[in-house]
């Protein structure tokens, strides 16, 4: 296989698992979840085989392993791929959340074949997502996502799981009706009537267009990356959803609204980015300080990681706003970090705990004697939590670190209600932490009287919730410790003349 199509072969990967699933007789369902594992594993290989192979010398073209093939010629539409360091980072990412989403799906033994061919799809159109070079591919693979979610909540969720479903899938179409608004006067404004999104981030649109044109795709992204005030679908989604669809939702479907608010609106539209970036990033920090004060508030151990999904992601996209090379690059470097930590964390609480305990109300956990029934989901949610809180040796750390560096640099006076939500971040985590596993260190307290047990000690965790939450765990702590994989690549995405994000670290004017 030449390089040129490792991306594809993702794509293919994911489909090809879901082709196999559906071809599957229903007596066989039990082999859906292999299926959908050597699915997972074979899409991540091709990523990391190409985030391998992606060249940063001197005067490598930051966009490679390009594809483009007619698709709709009367349309000047191509089926259009390539990726550069911020796509691959997130192709990794995409790759590390389906096999780990899989493994946390072990048990679902109720329809099977439906549950994996709906998770699959999800990841394929993901993966085109993040690679696509065509506005109208990526609008299409973004939409294949929309519909997956709504019947996997819908059927295999938990709490309010209909309304959860609904209301996730009614903000998202609302939010995709806003970009293909935006999209379709590109199409017109274009010349050629072209889509390719090389060819575009050179056309200078009109101010005119970019004012109005850039909101309305940035918050059309917006709506599935959590920025307030549209974030409201995401904690409702990510408490209905089952483990797998809350991890996939929080490690990949919010990125997914980032990269396009990234790829498309601030490279295509660098003078509307100019007008409303200021008001954007007072969003964005509030969404951040939003998330934390909220979290800090709940008493449903979901719903506090739901409400820290979107405490990350205020500081995802308060970090592209900021327009510096330390800023944009912490930014993408913290898509990929909250990616797997709030995977980590929702396995823990989904999978770990819920499903055993069948609560997640914090004071009741807190009797429960976690730490000594579940050791090691007490152990892996204590990883997770120093990771969310930006500890040194976890992704977190050097992410939010070149974030709040970079809005120094851009908002100064921003920084300021920064360093008061990573505080508040730290607070709520310990709180979680602490009053449901180790309620004994709680200052002043003593640990309450174990309540009786009306049913039996509970299940042992399995293996292939130890093997994902080893593979999470082996991901924060890696890019902890040498972040530079990482980092070199997304900064020769935005630092290459030949970039077509490279006016964003030059000024958004051209």
């Amino acid at each position: 296989m030449t390089a040129s199509y490792l991306l594809t072969a993702t794509i293919v990967s994911a489909f090809a698992g879901v082709l196999l699933i559906l071809l599957l007789p229903m007596r066989w369902g039990g082999a859906a979840k292999w299926i959908a594992f050597l699915s997972a594993v074979t899409g991540f290989g091709f990523a990391a085989a190409a985030f391998r192979a992606y060249d940063m010398s001197a005067g490598a073209l930051p966009l490679q392993f390009g594809v483009d093939v007619p698709w709709v010629e009367s349309l000047g539409i191509h089926f259009a791929t390539g990726a550069d360091g911020v796509s691959l980072v997130l192709l990794l990412l995409t790759g590390i959340i389906a096999i780990t989403g899989v493994l946390f799906s072990w048990n679902v033994t109720r329809q099977p074949r439906a549950f994996f061919a709906l998770f699959l799809t999800i990841i394929g159109g993901s993966y085109g997502v993040f690679q696509s070079l065509d506005l109208f591919l990526l609008f299409v693979c973004y939409e294949v996502v929309i519909i997956p979610k709504y019947f996997l909540i819908s059927n295999w969720g938990s709490t309010n799981r209909e309304y959860g479903a609904m209301k996730l899938t009614i903000y998202s179409v609302a939010g995709s009706a806003l970009v293909l608004l935006g999209l379709i006067g590109v199409y017109i404004l274009a010349p050629g009537r072209t889509l390719n999104l090389v060819a575009l981030s050179q056309y200078p649109f009109p101010v005119a267009f970019q004012l109005w044109a850039f909101p309305v795709m940035f918050i059309g992204f917006g709506v599935l990356a959590g920025l307030w005030p549209f974030h409201t679908w995401a904690p409702t989604g990510h408490v209905a959803a089952p483990t797998a669809v809350s991890m996939l939702l929080a490690g990949v479907v919010m990125k997914l609204g980032s990269y396009g608010a990234l790829r498309v609106a601030m490279t295509l539209f660098p003078q509307g980015l100019e007008y409303w970036r200021m008001p954007l990033a007072i969003l964005a920090t509030i969404g951040l300080l939003y998330g934390a004060l909220v979290a800090l508030a709940q008493r449903d151990l979901k719903f506090v990681v739901g409400y820290s999904s979107i405490n990350h992601m205020g500081f995802v996209l308060l970090g592209l706003l900021t327009l510096n090379s330390l800023g944009l690059s912490g930014a993408v470097l913290q898509m990929f970090s909250h990616g797997i930590i709030g995977g980590l964390l929702f396995a823990v609480v989904g999978r770990m705990i819920y499903d055993r305990t069948h609560t997640r109300e914090i004071s009741v956990l807190g009797t429960m004697g976690l730490a000594k029934s579940l050791p090691f989901a007490a152990l892996t949610f204590t990883v997770a939590s120093a990771a969310s809180m930006g500890l040194p040796g976890f992704s977190g750390f050097i992410a939010e670190l070149q974030i709040l560096l970079g809005t120094w640099k851009a908002f100064p006076v921003l920084l300021i209600f920064t360093m008061l939500g990573v505080g508040i971040t730290v607070a709520f985590t310990l709180r979680a932490l602490q009053k449901s596993f180790f309620p004994a260190l709680i200052s002043g307290e003593t640990a309450p009287a174990p309540a009786p047990e009306p049913h039996e000690p509970l299940p042992p965790i399995t293996f292939p919730e130890r093997l994902g939450a080893v593979i999470l765990m082996a991901a924060t702590i890696g890019v902890g410790l040498f972040p530079k994989v990482l980092i070199d690549p997304i900064l020769h995405s935005f630092e290459s003349s030949q970039s077509m994000m490279h006016h964003l670290i030059q000024g958004v004017a051209r």
